[in-house]
């Protein structure tokens, strides 16, 4: 039996609509709810993995917090306003052009969600790194932030957005493209969905690692020796240097990139979010091409 809610629901779209999601795609509470999958999905995972930064688990302590803040206000607006700029993009393009050029709005649609998110992010960051390597500067966010805000003021709080920026922007790019693509490629029924999700995501996860291996390797030694340049950094290791370690670091991506996105769709199959429509030609184009009279 169909509550009050439901019958004026149904007479608006439908009752199979009703009975089958919880909301319109592209609607507040879609957005909102792909939001929190985020938070679920970027705060659990990057938690998680901060004992592998720390080299065991008691060094979970230092730097939990910020990670987990940190990286669920990043996971609220990298899968939030992703799915806003996916719809706000393919709408500004209109119908004919969003089809045709589908597979490239994933990729200005995760660029502007990610900006966003490094954002979100940059603070927490700035606090965690204190914290981790800077011995006996602070143990906890709490005693942290106020010493950082205190002696170097609110904007080293997002020193660090442009290279956020410059590292994760172009990854987010390539996460995104490839778990879209690899997903419709992969024809299955509701049942098999979380599993297509699992193995789309390690996809993307690998193709992600191997694109930002030689930066991130760039990187670790920066952070490590002060006073060097990445050019520097870069001839000394040389090619075979900066792709070192890979392997290891196809499967610690692949695999969390694979957990964010099942995590991200559990939640919404849990509350019975509605799919993204399938890219389908448009009347309009058929008639165009001439495949339609």
């Amino acid at each position: 039996h169909l509550s009050l809610l439901e019958r004026g629901l149904s007479r608006k779209s439908g009752a199979a609509t009703v009975e089958e999601y919880s909301c319109e795609y592209g609607s507040v509470k879609f957005y909102a709810l792909c939001g929190f999958g985020g938070v679920f999905s970027c705060g659990l995972t990057h938690t998680a993995v901060v004992p592998l930064d720390l080299g065991g688990f008691r060094g979970l302590a230092k730097g939990w917090a910020p990670t987990l803040i940190g990286h669920s206000l990043q996971g609220l607006c990298k899968f939030g306003f992703y799915e806003v700029f996916k719809v706000l993009y393919s709408n500004m393009l209109g119908e004919e052009n969003a089809y045709l050029w589908h597979t490239s709005l994933y990729l200005p649609a995760s660029a502007s969600a990610k900006f966003f998110a490094d954002i979100a992010l940059a603070p927490m960051e700035a606090a965690k790194l204190q914290i981790q390597t800077q011995p006996g500067y602070a143990n906890t966010l709490r005693d942290a932030a106020p010493k950082i805000y205190k002696e170097e003021g609110l904007k080293v709080f997002y020193k660090g957005v442009a290279p956020l920026w410059m590292r994760q922007i172009p990854y987010t790019m390539m996460k995104f493209a490839c778990f879209e693509r690899t997903v419709e490629a992969f024809e299955c029924s509701k049942p098999e969905q979380l599993v297509v999700i699992f193995v789309a995501g390690y996809i993307a996860g690998v193709f992600c690692a191997i694109v930002s291996h030689p930066a991130d390797s760039v990187v670790s030694v920066l952070n490590k020796e002060k006073g060097v340049s990445a050019s520097q950094v870069l001839k000394r290791l040389g090619f075979r240097g900066v792709w070192k370690g890979l392997f290891a670091r196809i499967i610690m991506i692949g695999t969390l990139t694979a957990l964010q996105w099942f995590i991200y769709d559990s939640v919404k199959v849990y509350f019975r979010l509605p799919r993204p429509p399938p890219p389908e030609m448009p009347e309009s184009l058929k008639k165009q091409l001439g495949y339609t009279q």
